[in-house]
């Protein structure tokens, strides 16, 4: 129906089909043989070619004011493709642990914002359990994770590195013991307890000491109690709680020690009365994914803002390294 409109509506703005056909590089015959086909498809006539200047007819005026609408939504769906592609619209739902949310997430968003301000982010914040289930429902676009999820339904894309330490009030006797293995406040932030310089210490020294632990199948319990089973203990565990700040917090109440992940110390204020150690496990080395759906479609933003983030994690990787 609308195959040659832009021969139609090239013929009613010159109101010549000489004119016209100059405009379209074609030769006049073959402009007005496409014409005449599209009028004998409707059985009657567009142009009334009695007048000089060419007049629409009463169908005409119909039909052009039809391709004026086609144009119009086709200009709707290029402006609408153009604002995705280059971000002056769309939505991203975001989830993340508390930690996350509070510390690591709010200064990436804001950097994103201000490179994409008509982007609408939302962020919700929950444990593991709670942010699986949303993501597996598609009622979030992709959640940030230290813990595992199951690849057999997500993919992941690596945000960044980061090593438990553990964390134990300065009050335990132990700490004494081992004074020369502590870690400072900066030397975690800067990453150099990463260098074989810092030594890891003994876990079994604090075998005796209350441990403030996550709940079970949280990815910080199962390491904290392979390190202590590793160091031939099982931990006192006086308090269960659901996230690694919590923990944190208790445990600089002097409530007892805590397996605490360096990207949370250094996010998080420096506690005089805290001592921070270095773990030589294996388990003690993990990383940082967001996880979405496998099979999900990716939009715009959610392939911007993995490549935004993974950036932005890399480049905070590198700067410690320098440092």
């Amino acid at each position: 129906m609308f195959s040659y409109k832009h021969y139609v509506y090239e013929v009613y703005k010159e109101k010549s089909f000489s004119k016209a056909a100059s405009n379209l590089y074609i030769s006049q015959p073959s402009l007005s043989a496409r014409i005449i086909k599209i009028e004998d498809e409707f059985g009657m006539p567009i142009f009334d070619r009695s007048t000089s200047p060419l007049r629409l007819t009463e169908f005409g005026k119909v039909y052009i004011k039809a391709i004026e609408d086609v144009y119009a939504i086709e200009k709707g769906v290029e402006d609408f493709i153009s604002d995705i592609n280059m971000l002056r619209t769309g939505e991203l739902s975001v989830g993340a642990s508390n930690v996350f949310a509070a510390y690591a997430l709010p200064p990436i968003i804001s950097e994103f914002k201000n490179k994409y301000p008509d982007v609408k982010i939302k962020l919700i914040e929950g444990n593991t359990e709670t942010l699986e289930s949303l993501l597996s429902m598609n009622k979030i676009d992709m959640v940030i994770d230290n813990n595992a999820y199951d690849m057999g339904i997500y993919d992941k894309t690596l945000y960044s590195e980061e090593n438990i330490l553990l964390a134990v009030p300065k009050i335990f006797k132990e700490c004494e013991s081992v004074r020369e293995y502590a870690l400072d406040y900066e030397c975690i932030r800067t990453k150099k307890y990463k260098s074989g310089e810092c030594p890891s210490v003994p876990l079994s020294v604090f075998k005796a000491v209350p441990f403030v632990m996550l709940t079970p199948n949280n990815d910080t319990r199962i390491r904290g109690d392979k390190m202590c089973k590793e160091a031939g203990f099982r931990p006192d565990t006086v308090l269960e709680v659901h996230q690694q700040a919590t923990a944190y917090m208790i445990a600089t109440t002097n409530m007892g020690a805590t397996f605490i992940s360096d990207s949370v110390v250094e996010k998080m204020p420096a506690y005089e009365n805290m001592s921070y150690y270095k773990l030589g496990s294996s388990a003690s080395e993990r990383e940082v994914y967001f996880y979405f759906k496998k099979h999900k479609y990716k939009t715009r933003v959610m392939l911007e803002f993995m490549d935004f983030i993974s950036k932005n994690g890399q480049e905070e990787q590198d700067f410690f390294a320098k440092c």
